[in-house]
């Protein structure tokens, strides 16, 4: 008897944690998805993805239980540079007729330090999926100008591309790669609590 009363305090203490949780969408005005990659060894060259969405189930106060889904629409990179876009988006790269989208799903959040996060999760690219870590910073949450209550946070992580069959290896005389393997994602995020997003850019 008193483990079936257990069992079920133990139910409906998770369900009242989980019932608290509440919907953030990505503010793509005020956030930035974008990734920076070595060019003849020498360089950083850096882009983003224009087209993007997202949202985290949190209680606002407690990022350490969130979960996050991330969808980038691979055809919208930016690297400033059209000649490039094009290369990317083709087999060579993202191959983005076939591949249009790349995911985030998150499987865990851990808070080692107040206010810094690892976020565990499966990224997919190419249809390959494979665990991942970003390493995170919550920056809180605030009121705006207009009433809508928002939260932000950073987080990087660092991925080879070839282990998602983003394969071109064009290489200089001494062996080195034109474009390097590691490519380092960085996304700065705003959000916005769903119930009281606004149609207008504050």
């Amino acid at each position: 008897m008193f483990k079936k009363l257990s069992l079920v305090f133990v139910l409906v203490l998770g369900f009242a944690i989980t019932s608290n949780a509440q919907m953030w969408e990505f503010d793509k005005v005020h956030s930035n998805v974008g990734f920076s990659v070595k060019h003849l060894v020498i360089s950083n060259v850096k882009g983003k993805f224009d087209n993007y969405s997202g949202h985290i189930m949190f209680d606002g106060k407690n990022f350490d239980n969130a979960s996050i889904d991330v969808t980038i629409q691979m055809a919208s990179i930016n690297t400033d540079n059209e000649k490039r876009d094009g290369h990317l988006g083709s087999p060579d790269f993202f191959d983005v007729e076939k591949h249009p989208t790349m995911t985030f799903k998150s499987t865990k959040v851990t808070n080692p330090k107040e206010g810094h996060f690892q976020i565990m999760g499966d990224l997919t690219i190419k249809d390959v999926t494979l665990p991942v870590t970003l390493e995170s910073e919550y920056s809180g949450t605030i009121t705006g100008p207009y009433g809508n209550t928002r939260a932000g946070f950073s987080a990087t992580t660092t991925i080879d591309r070839q282990d998602y069959n983003v394969a071109w290896e064009n290489k200089l005389q001494d062996g080195s790669l034109v474009v390097g393997n590691d490519v380092t994602i960085n996304l700065d995020i705003e959000l916005i609590k769903s119930e009281k997003m606004l149609s207008k850019d504050e």
